[in-house]
C-alpha cells in the first residue's frame, strides 16, 4: 500500500432493503474511517426500483469519494432460493457501479470477512461490530450493523491487499 495518502477502499454489504457502505483510508500504518452509512430502500417498491436506487446511490458515493478499490460481500447460501437470488441481483448492480468506475473489485465470503476481522468465521454481528470499532479506533460502535458489516468488508480487503504486497516483496524459501 502506498504510504502517502493510503488507499481508499469502498466496502459494501449488499441488501435489497438496506445496502451498507463503508469508506476507509488504508495505509501501512493504519486504517482510518472516512465515512459509513446505508442506502435505505423502500421495501414496498418494486425490486427494479430498489436495484436502481442501489446503483445510483453507489455511483454518487463513488463520484464523491473517489475510492481506489471496491470490496463487496459475496452472497451467502440460504435455504430460501428467492432471497439468495434477490441478494445476487443487489450484488450485481453494486458490482456494476464499481465496474463502470473502473475500480478493482474484491469479493469476500461472510466467513472470510469474519475470519479476517474477528479471527473466527462463526463470529456474531456484535463481535464484528466491536472489532470494527477497535480496528478503526472509533469512540462508538459503528451503526447501523449494515454499515459496520460494510466497514468489515473494506478492512478485510485492506488486509488482503497488504498480505499480497508482503508476499510479493518477500523472497521465496529455497531448499
Amino acid at each position: 500500500m502506498p504510504k502517502e495518502g493510503g488507499v481508499i477502499i469502498l466496502g459494501v454489504d449488499p441488501g435489497s432493503n438496506i445496502t451498507g457502505y463503508g469508506l476507509i483510508n488504508s495505509s501501512d500504518e493504519k486504517n482510518i474511517l472516512i465515512e459509513s452509512g446505508i442506502i435505505q430502500l423502500n421495501s414496498g417498491d418494486l425490486l427494479s426500483k430498489r436495484l436502481e436506487e442501489i446503483f445510483e446511490g453507489l455511483q454518487k458515493i463513488i463520484k464523491k469519494s473517489h475510492p481506489h478499490q471496491f470490496a463487496i460481500e459475496q452472497a451467502f447460501y440460504s435455504k430460501n432460493a428467492k432471497s439468495a437470488l434477490i441478494m445476487g441481483e443487489a450484488r450485481g448492480v453494486a458490482i456494476l457501479a464499481a465496474a463502470k468506475a473502473n475500480l478493482p473489485i474484491g469479493e469476500y465470503s461472510p466467513k472470510e470477512v469474519k475470519c479476517a476481522i474477528v479471527g473466527t468465521g462463526s463470529a456474531s454481528k456484535a463481535q464484528v461490530q466491536f472489532m470494527v470499532k477497535k480496528l478503526l479506533r472509533l469512540k462508538e460502535l459503528p451503526y447501523p450493523t449494515d454499515a459496520a458489516d460494510a466497514l468489515a468488508v473494506a478492512l478485510c480487503h485492506a488486509q488482503k491487499i497488504r498480505s499480497k504486497q508482503i508476499m510479493s516483496t518477500t523472497p521465496a524459501f529455497s531448499d
